[in-house]
């Protein structure tokens, strides 16, 4: 099998959480590195140097874009190989034009998301983080138990809006038989998504005001795009029940901040933040006051010793490429107008 040139264009913190001894062997064993290893910028002279021999970019969290100016001092580059998520800030039309191979770790880091979501769904049939946040203050009075409504996880309506890797492996993960909630119903909206596949999932597929209206506990799923920012806003959030909880561990911009101070100020919903819109959000914002919210600053997704799952698939992709074998998780350019 043959070693291509390979550069490694990621900041310091990706560095130190993505590689290890194990990973910095297989690469090795999988490349041919030049110094520098790294990079974090290509417009410096050690940069440049190195990528006009360079045939793969092994990009994580702080790549820099890959602009046209930059295909212009690397002719021999044929991949990028995305060792994180989405590749949307990372990719240029130059890419695409260039025909390069571009691919990434969407369905690793979608993995520790459906973990956390669904630990979510089950604290949010107990109404666990608002009747913690509850206990702070009112410590010798559990009176406020029966201020929230049923708390339990049987036969609950969950809602998943959009049925993406991390969409289908929340379903997948309430489904199996003795691990899963007793839900009475898994609800799916996603105008994209086959009815079939999702009934064979085990959930239904029903337009999204269905869903809004039926569903205890919401979560959103759906990638960030011009059709699907502000998707949540306060039409959406009046269409929820009294006690429904709405899940986000998704893109902070699919919902409407503000639209979402609003009603959950009323205390009619529940909320589970783990992406907002800003990111974080300003210090002033209600939703950091309010019993019925809870905030938690973007963890769901790959984090410590998960990214290296990422890793692993980033260099499988690479030992594909070297060996003429056809890639797993390639992205094209059609798939950015669906994708995150």
């Amino acid at each position: 099998m043959r070693r291509p040139e390979v550069l490694l264009v990621m900041d310091d913190r990706a560095r130190r959480m993505q590689f290890g001894p194990e990973e910095d062997t297989r690469l090795r064993e999988l490349a041919l590195l030049g110094e520098p290893v790294r990079v974090t910028a290509y417009d410096t002279p050690e940069a440049k140097e190195r990528l006009a021999d360079v045939e793969v970019l092994l990009t994580s969290w702080g790549a820099p874009r890959v602009t046209s100016d930059v295909l212009d001092l690397a002719p021999n580059l044929r991949a990028v190989l995305h060792c994180a998520g989405t590749v949307r800030p990372l990719v240029s039309d130059a890419v695409w034009e260039r025909g390069l191979l571009v691919t990434n770790a969407v369905a690793e880091n979608a993995l520790p998301v459906a973990e956390f979501t669904v630990a979510a769904i089950f604290m949010a049939g107990k109404k666990a983080p608002f009747l913690a946040s509850l206990a702070r203050t009112r410590r010798d009075d559990w009176s406020y138990l029966g201020e929230h409504g049923v708390l339990s996880n049987r036969d609950q309506v969950v809602g998943i809006i959009g049925f993406s890797r991390t969409g289908r492996q929340v379903v997948a993960r309430l489904t199996v038989p003795g691990s899963g909630p007793e839900t009475r119903e898994i609800l799916v909206a996603d105008p994209f998504a086959d009815p079939a596949a999702v009934a064979a999932a085990g959930a239904r597929l029903v337009p999204l005001d269905e869903l809004l209206t039926a569903s205890d506990i919401v979560s959103l799923h759906a990638p960030e795009l011009p059709s699907t920012r502000k998707l949540i806003g306060a039409r959406e959030l009046a269409l929820m029940p009294d006690g429904a909880t709405l899940i986000n561990t998704a893109r902070g911009a699919v919902v409407d901040t503000a639209a979402l101070e609003r009603e959950c100020a009323t205390g009619r919903i529940y909320a589970m933040l783990d992406v907002t819109e800003p990111e974080p959000l300003p210090a002033s914002s209600v939703l950091y006051d309010l019993p019925n919210v809870m905030i938690t600053p973007h963890i769901a997704g790959s984090l410590g010793t998960e990214t290296r799952r990422m890793t692993a698939a980033a260099l499988d992709e690479l030992e594909r490429y070297a060996r003429g074998d056809a890639p797993r998780s390639a992205v094209t350019r059609a798939d950015m107008e669906f994708v995150a």
